[in-house]
């Protein structure tokens, strides 16, 4: 008995430490979106080629299906059958509400049936309460698109994606209105704006242009947790793409290199190697500064190595003095402390 309980100790502490915090924005089905931290494993994803553990730290985003919900569309495909059919109004009518009453997990279950070729029927059927109908007013009432996918799918680094079923019921989101249980199935979409994990003397962040733009100015600096003393070494390291809505959709990296919209190339400006060039930012930079009502953006790009000039927090942030919510991709960022 004793072992038994040691092993459930081991098991649950396992998944304790298995899970991280994150701050994420979630963008939901009715055009809302909702900013706050949460906690988050590792995202285990379900493929047709296996499963797959995807570490937090290395996702940008989730894009979330509509599912396959099996015993929702057992149900489904029996009010299906009888709008099928040649059946009274009343059973249509009884049939067609029960159907729209199972909400937004009957939508692929109808897909699949009209897909189907044995559903298909020669004769054409008449009725106020059609098999269409449903689809249409399901998706109207839980503002689903034909763009909508049915898998979840996974972006890593903003330059991977794997489609699967990634199962969670909600997410606890700690917002600055109070605690709140999002289900799945109003989430159009997860960012995950930055996690941590420290590594030694190394921590590991992540910077989103939807939202740590220096020129944001609700929360567009990234409280990296670190104290710094005056005249401790550090080092930033970043590397990651994105694309600034407010810059013609140019595409920088954290160098301040950049691909224009017509596809032409432009080289940073600025030298950067470690510790050398001027500390003033262009476009796209990671920059930082130390303490919160800090004015200065100093320049770290790709790399920097320095010593603080003052003792304070850390905060970083992506350089661009206007902000637009409709910026894309991240940086990832890596800090040593010597």
């Amino acid at each position: 008995m004793k072992s038994f309980i040691f092993s459930i100790s081991i098991l649950l502490s396992g998944l304790l430490f298995s899970q991280k915090p994150v701050d994420v924005k979630l963008n939901l089905r009715d055009g809302s979106s909702i900013s706050g931290s949460t906690v988050m494993s590792d995202v285990n994803l379900k493929t047709k080629y296996g499963q797959l553990v995807i570490p937090i730290k290395n996702i940008s985003s989730v894009e979330v299906g509509l599912g396959d919900d099996r015993a929702t569309a057992d149900k489904a495909n029996v009010y299906l059958k009888v709008l099928n059919s040649n059946s009274t109004e009343e059973l249509k009518k009884a049939a067609y509400s029960d159907l729209v009453k199972l909400g937004i997990k009957a939508i692929p279950a109808i897909i699949a049936f009209q897909e189907d070729s044995k559903n298909i029927t020669e004769e054409t059927i008449v009725s106020d309460y059609s098999i269409d109908q449903a689809l249409s007013e399901l998706k109207n009432t839980y503002h689903v698109s034909d763009a909508t996918r049915m898998e979840d799918v996974v972006f890593i680094e903003d330059d991977l994606k794997m489609s699967g079923s990634y199962d969670f019921v909600k997410l606890d989101v700690k917002t600055e209105y109070g605690n709140l249980l999002i289900p799945k199935e109003k989430i159009k979409s997860i960012e995950v704006l930055y996690s941590m994990q420290a590594e030694g003397n190394e921590i590991v962040l992540k910077l989103m242009a939807s939202k740590h733009i220096s020129g944001n100015q609700n929360g567009g600096w990234l409280k990296t947790g670190i104290s710094l003393k005056a005249g401790q070494k550090f080092t930033i390291t970043a590397s990651g793409e994105v694309t600034l809505a407010s810059l013609s959709n140019q595409k920088y990296k954290p160098d301040g290199s950049y691909i224009a919209a017509n596809g032409t190339s432009y080289p940073s400006t600025v030298s950067d190697d470690y510790g050398t060039g001027s500390t003033y930012p262009t476009y796209g930079n990671v920059v930082y500064k130390i303490g919160e009502t800090s004015y200065d953006a100093l320049r770290a790009g790709a790399k920097f190595s320095g010593s603080a000039k003052t003792s304070g927090t850390l905060l970083i942030s992506i350089y661009e003095t206007v902000y637009n919510a409709s910026n894309t991709g991240s940086y990832t960022v890596k800090i040593s402390l010597k």
